[in-house]
């Protein structure tokens, strides 16, 4: 294994350990919301709403659930929980005090948020299955990788947010002003469709509508090269956001 790999692997097993501590509370927090929100929504529109692009409403729902789960892990993780390890605890301090450079931590805590994705989306997959929603396994299995691209670039993206912060208000900003309308306007709960025309192409540009156009045909059992395209904007952001937080935190930190 190349040095580099084993180190950001370091930074990796060392948040996985600290997470260890507290999985209990943090998989109920993390996996008792989005469940709500399928159940309360699924069976109480679902009744009203019926049938939306082929599927049941619970099981449109589902993947979008699926989708925000996995970027809810990673966000979280990558904006109170890493800037908590920046500023409060000041861990990163002992780690860069360690061989390790400022890519090595920024590229482990990426690898960590995305796993934070994976296991959250897991989970609620697990239940989807359970309740006959994903009918075809083995397409969403694959439902697992893509999490994990989804938790990369969000948690990208929340690092970067963080390389800009002085204080955890400082978040209201990116959840009010990113997040939120990602999560209402980017077919989670209904289908795109419905928009305005720019609005549509608003929202085609930001990551979480073409995370969701990628899982809701997995869960379906349905395969296309069309997914590939949907997949390289979410792997483009993950680089994109994960070199410019490399550049904000070595000013930040290294000044």
């Amino acid at each position: 294994m190349p040095d580099a790999v084993r180190r950001w692997l370091a930074v990796w097993r060392r948040n996985a350990l600290v997470w260890r501590k507290s999985a209990r509370t943090a998989l109920l927090g993390g996996f008792a919301e989005p469940l709500f929100y399928l159940f309360a929504l699924g069976y109480g529109l679902g009744n009203f709403i019926g049938q939306v692009e082929g599927f049941s409403y619970m099981g449109f729902l589902a993947a979008g659930i699926l989708s925000t789960s996995a970027m809810n892990a990673a966000t979280f993780e990558g904006l109170y929980l890493a800037y908590t390890r920046i500023e409060v605890l000041r861990t990163w301090d002992g780690m860069l005090a360690a061989p390790l450079g400022i890519v090595d931590v920024l590229l482990g805590e990426v690898l960590w948020m995305g796993t934070k994705s994976l296991i959250s989306a897991g989970l609620i997959l697990a239940v989807t299955t359970a309740l006959g929603l994903t009918p075809h396994w083995w397409t969403a299995l694959l439902v697992l990788p893509t999490a994990f691209l989804a938790g990369l670039c969000f948690g990208a993206l929340a690092l970067l947010v963080t390389s800009f912060a002085r204080s955890y208000d400082f978040f209201v900003y990116y959840i009010t002003l990113g997040v939120t309308p990602m999560v209402l306007l980017s077919g989670v709960y209904f289908p795109l469709a419905s928009l305005p025309e720019p609005l549509r192409a608003g929202m085609a540009c930001l990551p979480l509508y073409h995370v969701v156009e990628v899982i809701r045909p997995l869960v379906a059992g349905r395969l296309g090269l069309d997914l590939l395209g949907h997949l390289a904007v979410p792997a483009g952001y993950a680089v994109g956001a994960t070199g410019l937080a490399i550049w904000r935190f070595r000013r930040r930190l290294l000044q």
